[in-house]
């Protein structure tokens, strides 16, 4: 009900917040503003062999708030505190971070010799991460924010047992210390430092829950390459991830992960666009689990995408699949998912796309909550998106 109320109120407002802008507050010499986001989806999923009293929906939403307090000096430093925190979510919106209410904290100073980020946020190889263009990030099959299928036997979301996500991101929102280059002829190189799984803001402060197989000192690098050629984009991105696990059993391994990624635009005309890319992530854990990394196995996700634009619409098909093996010690695992969506910016605000999506699961033992070891499911929906 909650999220039906959202959902409708969103549809309703939707005229009258356009042209918003984040709240500005200058007290010389700090700035301080506060902006953020919401959205909501109706849909209509068809799944196989859906009992009447399963419990299904029909709506989700979520909506998130981010405050920045930074101060800039005649030198060129630029020091800033950064945070998002996401206020409201149902069970079918699920963000990177585990639904958690806070989601990024973390201080940061820019001067021309690069840029220090310490706290709460992504590590270097996500921040650079291209996987391809995408009509809506929230809808997008890659890494969604948003989905339309509930497991029935679990009352989850079903894509909680894994999805398309193609760029690095083992370290999540663990706190963490990076830095970044300035971008010199297009190149930008980043790294970071995560001392443990901890989300107290502050690196080093403990050292992340007591679990089996924890990863610890987690390196990060990356590197990105973006130019404009005429009327040809490119971009390029190549990230890697190396912990060393904690407590390990037999069959637990250190996490290493990588990942690539590329994306070509190309302004045909004044109105016209037309984009395409890819990328494709391997990682050692099972489901991409960072408590899981094995000796043998691993999980891989690739994405290809297109989009073409004509000012204010845009219409765009992705692909992608997915395959996580257990090896010796569970079952494996494969997803296959495509999409296809139509969108409009009304605005710098609003955004409204509609689209058709379909997932594909598979496993080689086990079964779904219908007792099969193949579940195909199809959703149709449209999507609302409020950013400030």
């Amino acid at each position: 009900m909650k999220t039906s109320l959202f959902v409708t109120a969103a549809l309703v407002a939707a005229p009258a917040a356009a042209g918003v802008s984040p709240l500005t507050v200058n007290l010389d010499p700090v700035n301080i503003s506060l902006g953020g986001t919401a959205y909501g989806a109706v849909f209509a999923p068809d799944m196989p062999n859906v009992a009447g009293g399963a419990d299904q929906h029909w709506a989700t939403g979520a909506a998130d708030v981010s405050l920045k307090v930074s101060r800039d000096y005649d030198s060129g430093l630029s020091l800033a505190l950064k945070s998002s925190f996401e206020v409201a979510r149902d069970r079918l919106s699920y963000d990177n971070y585990g639904g958690a209410l806070v989601q990024k904290v973390y201080g940061s100073a820019q001067t021309g010799l690069g840029t220090v980020e310490i706290g709460m946020t992504d590590g270097a190889a996500y921040a650079l991460a291209v996987t391809g263009p995408v009509v809506d990030d929230v809808t997008s099959i890659e890494n969604s924010n948003a989905t339309f299928f509930i497991d029935p036997s679990t009352g989850r979301a079903f894509t909680e047992l894994f999805s398309i996500s193609s760029g690095v991101e083992s370290s999540l929102n663990y706190a963490k210390i990076s830095y970044y280059t300035p971008r010199i002829m297009g190149l930008e190189l980043g790294a970071s430092y995560t001392p443990s799984e901890n989300r107290e803001i502050v690196p080093f402060l403990n050292n992340g829950p007591q679990a089996e197989n924890r990863q610890k000192s987690i390196w990060e690098f990356a590197v990105s390459y973006s130019e404009t050629f005429d009327a040809l984009s490119v971009g390029f991105y190549g990230g890697a991830s190396f912990g060393h696990g904690d407590g390990k059993l037999a069959a637990d391994a250190s996490l290493t992960e990588w990942g690539v990624g590329s994306e070509l635009d190309y302004q045909i005309d004044d109105d016209w666009k037309l984009a395409v890319g890819g990328a494709y992530r391997h990682a050692n854990t099972f489901t991409f689990d960072i408590y899981d990394a094995r000796t043998s196995g691993g999980t891989e996700s690739a994405h290809v995408s297109s989009t073409l634009s004509y000012g204010a619409w845009s219409v765009g098909g992705e692909f992608g699949r997915s395959t996580a093996d257990g090896g010796l010690a569970g079952p494996v695992i494969g997803l296959k998912a495509w999409q296809t969506s139509v969108g409009y910016t009304f605005d710098t605000n609003w955004q409204v796309t509609a689209g058709w999506q379909n997932l594909s699961y598979d496993r080689n033992s086990g079964a779904f909550y219908d007792g099969s070891r193949a579940i195909d499911m199809h959703a149709a929906f449209l999507h609302l998106k409020f950013k400030v």
